[in-house]
């Protein structure tokens, strides 16, 4: 039986014209015709944004800003990747903020420059509002700013292509500092997880899962309760887990030792 032949498109890498295998990233393709990453190149998963890159399709006038991790090539691609992007970066303290009117604007008074062009929305990767938290930035509106612009990865694609030259992912980065400083309630949950490493409730279950092997960890590990995303009202069905698991019972392990636990 013979194998099927996988078939090959067209594209451009800084004009130079390449066939690569269909299906690809953006980045493997770019891997795939000899190009090396030291650079423009960091988790893979579309969250440090490093991978910044700009294209154009036949037949479009669009330039489409993307992650090269993450976007898939097309045929006919004309592709080059975005350099770093340099940010004004101000200076501040963040505990010396609180409570100021308008502080966003006093630390990064180029936000009132901004014309509400909404190019930083439409080249945004992440499809974040930034138009949006703009406004609210300039309003002095801190959790709008912080809420809408989560998402931010801090590529940079905003503020290369701001015509007011605004770097609005260091603004949203101050806004989001405030926000988890100043302004979200500090949970009690936290408090007492922290009082129970203070007393010491955690200190046995450390020294047995560090004895445990990596089949054991592992099989603790498919044994979690995970947090949903929208996680306001969650609270785990076990609250002692995993000391409930592994404080008291027969060895689990003799491999590397004496290891003890209670999973069948």
């Amino acid at each position: 039986m013979e194998t099927e032949k996988r078939a090959y498109v067209p594209i451009y890498v800084y004009g130079k014209k390449y066939e690569v295998p269909e299906g690809l990233t953006i980045q493997k393709a770019m891997e795939f015709v000899g190009y090396h990453f030291i650079r423009s190149c960091g988790c893979r998963g579309g969250i440090c944004g490093a991978c910044l890159t700009e294209y154009r399709v036949p037949g479009k006038y669009q330039l489409k800003v993307v992650l090269a991790c993450q976007a898939l090539i097309e045929p006919g691609m004309q592709i080059a990747q975005s350099p770093f992007v340099p940010l004004n970066r101000a200076q501040y303290e963040l505990e010396k903020i609180t409570g100021q009117p308008g502080v966003l604007g006093k630390i990064y008074p180029e936000i009132y420059r901004c014309v509400q062009c909404n190019t930083c929305t439409r080249v945004c990767p992440m499809e974040i509002p930034v138009m949006d938290y703009m406004a609210h930035a300039m309003k002095g509106d801190v959790e709008k700013v912080a809420l809408l612009s989560f998402q931010c990865i801090m590529c940079g694609a905003c503020a290369s292509k701001c015509p007011a030259e605004i770097s609005q992912p260091n603004v949203a980065l101050l806004a989001r500092r405030i926000y988890g400083r100043h302004i979200l309630p500090f949970p009690e949950d936290l408090y007492q997880r922290i009082r129970d490493i203070d007393q010491g409730r955690y200190n046995l279950v450390l020294e047995r899962l560090t004895q445990m092997s990596t089949e054991a960890l592992m099989k603790v590990y498919t044994l979690r309760e995970q947090e949903p995303q929208e996680s306001q009202e969650w609270a785990p069905k076990d609250p002692n887990f995993p000391e409930n698991i592994i404080g008291k019972g027969e060895p689990l392990s003799r491999k590397e030792g004496k290891v003890w636990g209670r999973i069948s």
